[in-house]
């Protein structure tokens, strides 16, 4: 190992105590053939999941000569390397890594990682990689290194996430997979799953992209693996790839795909992100086939990126998702949580269908959906019943599961059932009248301890509760659209809402998947009231006359997953008018309340799109009823006002105290809105575009995170 990659390990003494190591254990497995094959497990014995660092990465480098002398020498004949249970490995030890302080150490650790995995690769005897579970980042590309892989079906997380935080595979994953699989797939994985709320892979999809050559049951997984090897070792099987190197169309196909991510890419996100624009220069030199010239580009672009505000920004949001998120500030001790035995949906549209079927897949309880109308009642319980049998055609669950399932979920329209519910959510329509007679009628069904709930998203939920006999029992639980995929809960509670309540909603959100954030009961609570400072402004630039495709161009900058008119054509145009509205009407001199979304509410279709479903402009009818101005404004204008909205909000918002902290305003939007962790959520990309010094004086975090490596540090100015 050279000097230069040695130092990271050895010459930071502080990165070694910062660093759980992965260590290597060895053993010798006879195989059926006779054959010898050294199998590496990699285990840090510890609960967290195996990273590599410098330190761990020395002691597999080390490993791994060590097994080329045997090799050599004749004393074995395969090399295969797995994990501990659950995990081969989830890439980079992102603590060390964020704690390098220069460029020479950056270079250092990305060279350091293609040594070792390349000593994999280099081996004098066939190579294989298990890969037992959890193979993200390094661990994918540790596994791409070998000469043939399999995986387990029941290994949940497979893929290259760096570019969702600021980098690009480093070890040689942009050379190596679209080497292996063509460049379309490696687009895909290397550039548009990260980008897609960090998608990754099945071992299915992994095998059917034939990143890995075999899948085998997780009862017998290593055993049929060993087995799977020796016959490989044998001859009796032979893998067939259809992507292999010299059948790939390297002068048309890969270089019209690179063109056509990099359109894609422009149109979505503009020239901001950094990090997408280096993995598509890197997949696009990858068409060399030169694996040297590769790496040593690979080495370049992390450091480069590494060093970046983009990183630290993006770490910063890793490390709220990953720390506040699963340890809400503001819940109650969770030993004051009821058991959630059975819950009731009130409400058959959308919103209802997707709470049910989320509560039936996590929670496998009974779940009573119910609606004013039998027909409607059973329109959601069928399209309940078709998403589960959806569910088991892909493989999600087996036959016996499905039924126990489709058992569990019942509909009707009388609200008597609700009896021998523990909670009970309601997801009718944003009218105050109409849900204090929903829930009046049911407190009057269900037992004295039973949670009530709301789904509402800008509503009080003190005075929605206020009809009640028990309000202490009563609380908001608001979910996003669409339920099964957004991950954050905002958890709203009222002066009068009981510990017990809060703790059993904050106890339900988590045993859904999701990460709550507690929130004062204020219009619009965090996502919704800093979504409407982005969707108002938009619509205020319209009804001034600004151009669509302008006010579209306008909020590139800030990296959000849609534009304000894909948003509010998405979540509903009349939706949208009611939340602008209320907001409006809480806070007149802040908040933009437009008649034209009224008048777009009752065209069937308001905006024309290209093929590639990019919005073009207004449709014939949305002309016909929009009334706008003559006063239109600039792109910067737009984006200058929209900038200095949302950091006024925020402010106010903390000195509200509508949450404990501003990392609760970064981590409601970054779940709940979809906020790009590059940004590295809201208040650091108001920082490091000096808005908050703009319109506050100084930063919401102290110090700034982009301004440092350490992005931990990060605290509220307190209002």
């Amino acid at each position: 190992m050279s000097i230069a990659t040695a130092q990271v390990a050895a010459g930071r003494p502080e990165l070694a105590r910062e660093e759980v190591v992965t260590h290597c254990l060895i053993r010798d497995v006879t195989l059926h053939s006779g054959r010898t094959l050294a199998l590496v497990t990699l285990h840090n014995n510890s609960p967290r999941p195996n990273t590599l660092g410098p330190a761990g990465l020395a002691e597999l480098g080390a490993a791994l000569n060590a097994l080329a002398d045997r090799a050599a020498a004749g004393l074995i004949d395969a090399v295969g390397v797995t994990g501990k249970p659950g995990v081969l490995a989830a890439g980079a030890d992102l603590t060390v890594f964020k704690s390098l302080g220069s460029a020479e150490e950056f270079t250092a650790f990305a060279r350091l990682g293609h040594e070792v995995l390349g000593t994999l690769a280099g081996l004098p005897v066939p190579s294989f990689c298990f890969v037992n579970g959890t193979a993200l980042g390094g661990g994918l590309e540790l596994a791409l290194h070998a000469t043939y892989r399999t995986v387990s079906a029941s290994a949940g997380a497979l893929g290259l996430p760096e570019v969702s935080i600021g980098l690009v595979p480093g070890w040689g994953g942009a050379f190596l997979l679209p080497n292996l699989i063509g460049i379309d797939r490696a687009l895909d994985v290397v550039l548009w799953n990260p980008l897609r709320q960090n998608r990754t892979l099945t071992a299915q999809q992994a095998v059917d992209l034939t990143i890995v050559d075999a899948i085998f049951p997780s009862v017998r997984y290593l055993e049929d693996s060993l087995r799977w090897a020796d016959d490989i070792l044998t001859g009796a099987i032979k893998v067939e790839r259809p992507y292999r190197p010299d059948a790939l169309d390297r002068v048309d196909a890969w270089p019209s795909a690179i063109d056509a991510a990099g359109v894609e890419l422009h149109d979505r996100f503009g020239r901001v992100p950094e990090a997408p624009w280096a993995a598509i220069e890197l997949l696009s030199a990858a068409v060399d086939g030169q694996r040297g010239a590769a790496f040593a580009r690979e080495d370049e672009a992390i450091t480069t990126l590494a060093g970046g505000a983009q990183f630290a920004a993006s770490v910063y949001a890793l490390d709220l998702t990953r720390q506040r998120g699963k340890r809400p500030t503001g819940a109650p001790d969770p030993a004051l949580a009821t058991s959630i035995s059975k819950v009731g949906v009130v409400g058959a549209g959308l919103m209802a269908r997707q709470f049910a079927l989320l509560v039936l897949r996590r929670l496998c309880i009974p779940v009573l959906i119910t609606d004013v109308d039998q027909l409607r009642v059973d329109t959601a319980v069928a399209a309940i019943h078709a998403d589960l049998d959806r569910q088991h055609a892909n493989g999600r669950f087996n036959t016996d599961t499905l039924g126990r399932l489709r058992a569990l979920i019942r509909g009707t329209t009388d609200l008597t059932e609700y009896a021998d519910c523990t909670l009970v959510i309601e997801a009718v329509f944003e009218d105050l009248a109409v849900k204090h007679q929903v829930l009046c009628r049911i407190e009057q069904v269900v037992g004295p301890d039973t949670v009530l709930a709301t789904n509402t998203s800008s509503l009080s939920v003190e005075q929605i509760g206020s009809v009640l006999a028990r309000p202490q029992r009563f609380v908001g639980i608001h979910f996003f659209n669409p339920v099964a995929v957004m991950p954050l809960v905002e958890i709203v509670g009222t002066p009068i809402t009981g510990n017990t309540t809060l703790a059993t909603a904050f106890s339900f959100a988590k045993s859904l998947g999701k990460s709550a954030v507690r929130t004062a009961d204020s219009p619009g609570f965090v996502v919704n009231r800093l979504l409407a400072v982005v969707m108002g402004e938009a619509i205020h630039a319209i009804d001034q006359g600004t151009p669509l495709t302008e006010v579209e161009q306008a909020f590139t900058p800030l990296c959000l997953p849609m534009t304000p008119l894909q948003l509010i054509d998405l979540a509903g145009w009349t939706v949208v008018a009611h939340v602008l509205d209320t907001m409006a009407a809480a806070f007149p001199d802040r908040f933009h309340a437009s008649q034209n979304l009224h008048r777009l509410a009752d065209v069937p279709v308001v905006l024309e799109r290209d093929a590639a479903k990019h919005i073009t402009g207004w449709s014939p009818d949305a002309r016909c009823v929009l009334s706008t101005g003559g006063t239109p404004s600039t792109a910067a204008e737009i984006l200058h006002r929209v900038q200095d909205g949302l950091a006024g909000e925020i402010a106010i918002m903390l000195n509200d105290k509508v949450v404990a902290d501003v990392a609760d305003i970064d981590l409601c939007m970054i779940l709940g809105a979809g906020w790009r962790g590059l940004n590295g959520g809201i208040t650091p990309y108001l920082d490091r575009e000096r808005v908050s010094q703009r319109i506050l004086g100084t930063t919401f975090n102290q110090p700034p995170v982009a301004a440092s490596g350490d992005s931990t540090a990060a605290r509220s100015h307190g209002g």
